[in-house]
């Protein structure tokens, strides 16, 4: 009797045992999510353009991985309203997000569309996962209670030399110089060492959270600031790339002749460097060379997190996003910037990996940033958020579908769209005029075909695309570094306050 007892008792522990074991299971059977954010990255990486021969093996790794999307499109061409948007699943255009933003004042009161939105790592925290964050996430971090564990960010984009080494900041125009502000634009080997880079620390951070036990899936966002202006990491990634192996993106100097006036506008940029300058100047090359040892130096940290996954026990489920928040022109149309609707400025880098995901495929079709939301919640198994505006990029990278269909829309302030559609670029402007690219022919966009009849019937096709809703200005979203859209929003926002003045005297 004693031996069945015990046996029976001994039956029971283990029974209870197990079901604890379940229990505690039960909260991490969904995947995990890194989420890697890079700013300013375009598409000059191996896996993409492999321009110039650029050293980016861990990207070529990731690639492998999971699936690269190549003609992937941002929400806008800034940094602050493109990650609010991707943050928030809303288009600029539905949230009058047409600027930078304080993260704390996105979502607020008298915003109607963002006053009870939820961002998308607070999304998974709802959800039962446990949310770690720390770099550049949102425009500057990220707003306060995002995260359990908070790695804040490191303020600013240096570590900074003494002095500039080219450029000053203000650019060459006598009349305007300093009118606008200073941009963080310069360009050179600094400092001595990768551990002084906060890129270095964050990833740091990050590996740490990997040697950690979770009783829920974990969110980890990740956001690296290279290769951001300044363009200064140390002396051995410019050592990569010898000044007579780099090339140089296609320019033409009357480029710019067949643009409309508020195209022109928004691309007067007197703070940076101007393609003309830097080709007088010998500097062309040298800036190039600069981002490419950016981007190799943020090859390098992602390879640091890779290994860190793969060696840890959550490497078989967890899944990866890479994205940047906008492209980065490097001469193209004239100048170094971001800031425009025009492919150079609009398309950078999308990739995810992880579970239930095909290994080393490339999806061509063009897609939108504002999508990562709704694909990561289908990824993970959690119900789909009824207020994003873009569709889920699931289906696509799974049974190919919706690839003949696709379409990614950019939105630079109120009523300024482009559209990316199978192999054409339609772009119109607040005073309804246009520019249309037919990518077959003209993969540089140098040629604007939208007065050519031939292209009228697929004109109207893209225009129908656009956003319906076209927002005024957000009170607290400003772009003081831009006079047109310093004027855009003085303007837009005064019409519509004086209309409002007008219906409450006729009621």
């Amino acid at each position: 009797m004693k031996t069945r007892y015990f046996l029976l008792l001994g039956i029971c522990i283990l029974s209870c045992r197990t079901d604890e074991k379940k229990q505690v299971q039960k909260g991490v059977d969904k995947p995990n999510v890194l989420f890697i954010a890079v700013d300013d990255l375009n598409n000059m990486i191996s896996p993409i353009a492999n321009f110039s021969n650029i050293q980016t093996p861990n990207f070529d790794r990731l690639a492998a991985m999971g699936v690269t999307f190549t003609d992937a499109h941002c929400p806008a061409p800034l940094c602050g309203p493109s990650r609010a948007a991707i943050m928030t699943g809303l288009r600029p255009s539905t949230t009058g997000i047409y600027g930078m933003t304080p993260d704390n004042k996105i979502r607020r009161d008298n915003n109607e569309a963002t006053k009870d939105i939820i961002f998308l790592p607070e999304y998974f925290k709802k959800n039962g996962y446990h949310t770690m964050g720390i770099g550049k996430l949102f425009h500057n971090y990220a707003p306060d209670g995002m995260f359990d564990e908070t790695g804040g960010r490191v303020k600013g984009f240096g570590p900074f030399p003494e002095k500039r080494f080219v450029w000053d900041g203000f650019g060459t125009s006598k009349s305007r110089k300093g009118q606008y502000g200073r941009t963080n634009t310069d360009w050179g080997a600094f400092p001595e060492s990768d551990k002084l880079m906060p890129d270095h620390q964050s990833v740091n951070w990050v590996l740490e959270r990997f040697n950690k036990n979770y009783k829920k899936p974990f969110f980890l966002a990740l956001g690296f600031q290279r290769p951001h202006v300044p363009l200064y990491v140390p002396q051995k990634w410019f050592d990569l790339y010898p000044l007579e192996s780099i090339q140089t993106p296609p320019y033409q100097s009357d480029d710019l002749n067949d643009i409309p006036p508020v195209g022109l506008k928004i691309n007067d940029l007197p703070m940076m460097p101007s393609t003309e300058w830097a080709i007088n100047s010998g500097e062309w090359k040298k800036i190039i060379q600069a981002y490419l040892a950016c981007i190799s130096f943020v090859d390098y940290e992602l390879g640091r997190v890779l290994d860190a996954l793969e060696n840890s026990p959550y490497a078989k489920n967890t899944i990866i996003v890479l994205w940047s928040d906008h492209g980065y022109r490097l001469g193209e149309k004239g100048t170094f910037a971001k800031h425009a609707l025009w492919e150079s400025a609009t398309k950078a880098p999308l990739f995810f990996a992880g579970p239930n995901l095909p290994k080393g495929k490339k999806i061509d079709a063009p897609v939108e940033m504002l999508s990562i939301y709704p694909t990561l919640l289908e990824l993970s198994g959690l119900q789909a958020y009824a207020r994003n505006e873009a569709k889920s990029l699931v289906r696509m990278m799974q049974k190919n579908e919706g690839l003949k269909d696709t379409y990614a829309i950019t939105t630079y302030g109120k009523n300024n769209h482009a559209v990316k559609v199978d192999g054409y670029r339609y772009i119109q402007y607040e005073d309804e005029t246009e520019e249309f690219y037919d990518h077959a022919s003209d993969p540089n966009e140098w040629i604007n075909e939208a007065n050519n009849l031939k292209f009228k019937s697929k004109i109207e096709d893209l225009k129908a695309l656009f956003p319906k809703t076209n927002a005024i200005w957000d009170a607290e979203s400003n772009y003081t570094f831009q006079p047109y859209f310093v004027e855009q929003k003085t303007r837009g926002n005064v019409n519509a306050f004086e209309a409002v003045k007008v219906i409450g005297a006729e009621r």
